[in-house]
């Protein structure tokens, strides 16, 4: 499933109009990845899994560098077994995994926009620490956060040259 955060103005982050969207989304993802592929699943699993996504989608939750499962559990309303259950069988990683990914896109955003320098950008991104972000960049990325910026940076060169060969 793509990131939908990465696709939407900041002033509709909360709308109701947002969340049935996301629903519908997450519906059409789990009768696609599970249930029509006999992994099956629960209701309550399928319950979980769009509120997991609704706290990471549209409320960004992955921004608080304290998130635990004790607390997203505590913020779905579920208990901390059923919780980690559904992350691990249907998103295939831990708690800790899935939310430095959505970090890790977060700060690509980040990074693409130049809104922050590369040493705000952790915390920004909800990371405790300089070091975790790194280490978590290079894992997802396979690239550092500097190399990939200047990457990006090229790219984005390239792409204003050859805008203005062709005009």
């Amino acid at each position: 499933m793509e990131y939908l955060f990465l696709k939407r103005k900041r002033t509709t982050a909360n709308s109701e109009r947002q969340k049935q969207l996301l629903f519908k989304a997450a519906e059409r993802e789990w009768e696609e990845q599970f249930a029509g592929k006999g992994v099956g699943g629960r209701k309550i699993d399928c319950d979980i899994y769009k509120c997991i996504l609704y706290q990471l989608e549209i409320r960004q939750a992955f921004l608080d560098a304290e998130l635990s499962l004790k607390k997203l559990s505590m913020i779905i309303d579920t208990n901390q077994t059923y919780l980690s259950n559904v992350i691990n069988r249907y998103f295939g990683c831990n708690l800790k995994e899935l939310v430095n990914t959505y970090r890790v896109e977060y700060a690509k955003e980040l990074l693409r926009s130049g809104r922050y320098p590369l040493d705000l950008v952790p915390r920004h991104c909800g990371f405790a620490s300089k070091s975790a972000f790194y280490a978590a960049f290079k894992k997802i990325v396979g690239m550092s956060p500097l190399h990939y910026l200047s990457r990006e940076q090229r790219a984005q060169n390239l792409q204003t040259v050859n805008s203005m060969i062709y005009l």
